[in-house]
């Protein structure tokens, strides 16, 4: 704590060590301050040429130019709100085709189990003894056998009666 003397007035100053420059001055008229001019008239940073162009570009936007931004928005908003809708489309068909795929599977296990079912139910032998003692069938001799060639197709065309010998 420090005390000051005037000669016109009594004043006392009282100054805070704990920051830099701060003082309080005890009297009861108001005293100007001496702070330096260099502080109150802060050197204005100085804006590149880019800078200031975009400010002015910023200040001279019009109502079309301002329609037209909101317009490419609108678009760009419908395309993409379409685009969603596609992405869920394909999403939609592709666990549709999932779902089929498991269906299929799932009736070619039955239908496998069915046909094996049913071969297993077959006696052959009993089939064959019926068609030898009852209906009078006989295995084929070596001269009633004719090969055709089906020439790469899956079945043969007969255009003609067979030769019976």
């Amino acid at each position: 704590m420090a005390r000051a003397n005037s000669t016109n007035r009594r004043q006392t100053t009282y100054r805070d060590t704990g920051r830099r420059g701060s003082a309080y001055v005890g009297g009861s008229t108001v005293r100007k301050l001496d702070i330096p001019a260099s502080i109150e008239e802060a050197p204005r940073k100085k804006l590149s040429h880019t800078t200031r162009k975009n400010r002015e570009k910023a200040h001279y936007m019009n109502f079309a130019y301002v329609m037209f931004l909101t317009s490419a928005l609108v678009a760009a908003g419908f395309i993409l709100i379409g685009y969603i809708q596609l992405q869920s489309d394909i999403t939609n068909s592709v666990k549709n085709i999932a779902r089929l795929e498991s269906q299929l599977n799932n009736l070619r296990a039955d239908n496998d189990e069915q046909l094996s079912r049913i071969e297993s139910s077959i006696d052959l032998e009993e089939v064959k003894r019926i068609a030898i003692n009852e209906l009078g069938m006989r295995y084929a001799d070596e001269g009633q056998i004719i090969l055709y060639s089906g020439e790469g197709s899956d079945y043969v065309r007969q255009v003609a009666e067979l030769p019976t010998k």
